[in-house]
């Protein structure tokens, strides 16, 4: 009895799906190069963290303060020594707001903490959403993992940075907004001011740094440099899932995008940066500017991929920073920025039109295109009316009746090759020695029979760009966060139903359900293609037999870890195309039908095209070429 092929078309097709998500695999991976970095730097930041784990936090003190000069005006020694060594300064050490103290301003959705040290953001936090482990959501906590600093000099050959001195608060209303200004003073009307306003139910605030009266102070021949440094918190099931999705992005040149990607970056730099985002895969802090930085210097150092660490003891996944030069006009600092703290969601994001969708990494070109307009806002329709598995459900439903006509192509192919098998299998028997002639009478019979062998092929191409669309999007759906459908308590993780006592390199330390299944479907739907033609192996080909059983395997190792949602997806997927596929092969494709049809274009005079005309005579003069060469 004939062994059954399996169709080349379904395999060539799954080979490049499988081939795409390698590939993204890949590129997510860090270089050798910088493989090699985090090696060199990796018992440091062991050692690091491990020096300054707070007790109570477990996360990295990254900010590391000088002692703060404070000068009692009582005392005339004290202020001697400060003018000593802030100069005109000094009066800023000598105000009761020299001391380590808050203020608080808050609306509905983010709570800001900023100390009087440093005049900065000492705590962010997100109001309405949890940690994995229900802890709130903080971007900075306690002012341990951030910094925001700048460094200048002075006309008195100074170099302060004011992380280490004393602001004056403000707090004001301006209307309904909360506004706080906090002054570096050299006196009362002189100063440097960082000025915050925030908006109700906004993640977004105004943000102003600004001088006043300080063209005699700040020395305008030396480098003002602006150093903002971040550490991203903790905030998922799995730090090494969420540290993939963690970064740095930026804007240039008015509207083009770029970001460093997963590895360690020491400086890689940039002119006329209009935003920077430490992004930390659901959330994310920005700084964004009217006037645009010159040039901007960014650095990334990876914390959760270093192998000395478990998953379950990381509690920093990246550490940021970003050093930008500012220019004086007429002698004055004068930059509008916003601060942004929340949740990296596209319809969030998008609505401030300032180009920050760009955060969420839905895919380039054509890819990104689907999501923004087809994916998201269909998705978003559903998902208003129905629970998020459901919805999930329902899209893959229609996506897969929308691309129906598509497998009818590829199997209404797979039909034809099936019915010409006996004879292509004839053709090579008669010339197995003679792979040239083969290939000529195998050409002949596709061109009589009006087959096309590539007519299966193109169809499972045209489902590629649908494929890395939506594997770009359910990682990236925000509002899958810790949503939970049958098992998996959140479609934006893995939906963990075992735990396993080790580790399995590539695969993890626990059992996902939903890639199973998927797998399980992936491989039914493959025997189902068993009966359609493939030619026989030839030497030193690739078995597509194993290549047929590997894409299951790949789907199972590759989706262990990965959104639930994803893979409920290509399960349900699956399954509506094992549906398909059997309403096409017993109820709409007759292969008798089939067969009648090529023997009748067998019979009908094929008129040759240019190319075809060209390829044949090519191919008969080898053919001469060999028999002469034999003589």
């Amino acid at each position: 009895m004939e062994e059954k092929k399996f169709d080349l078309n379904s395999i060539i097709g799954f080979a490049l799906i499988f081939g795409i998500v390698a590939f993204m695999f890949y590129k997510n991976q860090p270089t050798p190069e910088e493989i090699e970095a985090q090696e060199k730097a990796k018992q440091e930041q062991v050692e690091a963290q491990e020096k300054t784990k707070d007790t109570n936090t477990n996360t990295t003190n990254f900010v590391t303060k000088t002692e703060a000069i404070v000068a009692n005006p009582q005392d005339s020694v004290a202020i001697a020594g400060a003018k000593s060594q802030l100069g005109a300064f000094a009066y800023s050490a000598s105000l009761p707001s020299a001391q380590e103290n808050i203020t608080k301003i808050e609306n509905e959705v983010l709570s800001l903490k900023i100390n009087n040290r440093g005049g900065y953001i000492s705590e962010a936090l997100l109001k309405n959403f949890k940690t994995y482990d229900s802890i709130p959501v903080y971007l900075i906590k306690d002012g341990k993992n951030a910094s925001f600093n700048l460094n200048f000099g002075t006309t008195d050959n100074r170099i302060l940075n004011t992380k280490d001195l004393f602001f004056e608060p403000t707090v004001t209303k301006n209307g309904k907004n909360t506004v706080l200004s906090m002054r570096l003073k050299v006196s009362d009307s002189k100063f440097l001011e960082y000025r915050y306003e925030l908006k109700p139910n906004d993640y977004m605030l105004d943000f102003t740094i600004r001088s006043e009266g300080l063209q005699q102070v700040i020395n305008s021949s030396q480098a003002i440099n602006l150093n903002w440094q971040l550490q991203g918190m903790r905030h998922a099931k799995s730090a090494t899932y969420e540290n993939r999705y963690t970064e740095v992005l930026y804007e240039y040149d008015g509207d083009k995008d770029d970001y460093l990607g997963q590895g360690e970056f020491a400086d890689d730099e940039e002119e006329n940066v209009s935003w920077i985002a430490f992004k930390q895969h659901f959330f994310t802090s920005v700084l964004l500017t009217d006037t645009p930085f010159k040039k901007a210097n960014f650095a990334s150092k990876n914390i959760a991929n270093s192998s000395e660490l478990d998953d379950k003891d990381i509690k920093v996944t990246k550490e940021f920073a970003a050093t930008m030069p500012l220019e004086l006009l007429g002698g004055e600092l004068n930059y509008n920025m916003d601060w942004y703290y929340g949740p990296t969601d596209y319809r969030i994001l998008n609505s401030y039109e300032r180009n920050l969708d760009e955060i969420v990494p839905l895919g380039w070109g054509i890819f990104g295109v689907i999501n923004r307009y087809l994916f998201i806002p269909f998705f978003g329709f559903l998902s208003g009316f129905l629970p998020y598995g459901v919805a999930i459900i329902v899209m893959t439903i229609i996506v897969r009746i929308i691309l129906s006509p598509v497998t009818y192509k590829s199997y209404l192919s797979q039909a034809k090759m099936k019915v010409l098998r006996p004879e292509i299998t004839e053709i090579n028997e008669k010339h197995k020695d003679n792979a040239m002639k083969k290939q000529q009478e195998t050409m002949a019979l596709y061109g009589k029979a009006g087959v096309n062998p590539m007519s299966g092929c193109l169809p499972a191409l045209m489902q590629i760009p649908v494929f890395y669309a939506l594997f770009n999007f359910f990682p990236s759906a925000f509002q899958l966060r810790q949503k939970s459908f049958l098992w998996a308590d959140d479609l934006s993780s893995y939906d963990k139903i075992a735990q396993l006592p080790f580790e399995i390199p590539f695969y993890g330390d626990h059992i996902s359900l939903f890639p199973i299944l998927a797998s399980v479907a992936i491989f039914i739907y493959m025997t189902m293609t068993t009966g359609q033609t493939m030619q026989t192996q030839q030497p030193g080909m690739p078995n597509m037999k194993f290549i047929m059983y590997l894409s299951p395997v790949m789907m199972l190792f590759f989706f262990n870890n990965y959104a639930s949602g994803l893979s409920l997806y290509y399960f349900i997927s699956n399954l509506i195309t094992i549906g398909i596929m059997l309403v096409i092969k017993n109820v709409i494709i007759d292969e008798d039908k089939i067969h009648a049809k090529i023997q009748e274009n067998k019979k009908k005079p094929k008129k040759q095209g240019k190319f075809q005309k060209k390829m044949k005579e090519l191919m008969e003069q080898a053919e001469q070429q060999k028999k002469t060469n034999k003589k």
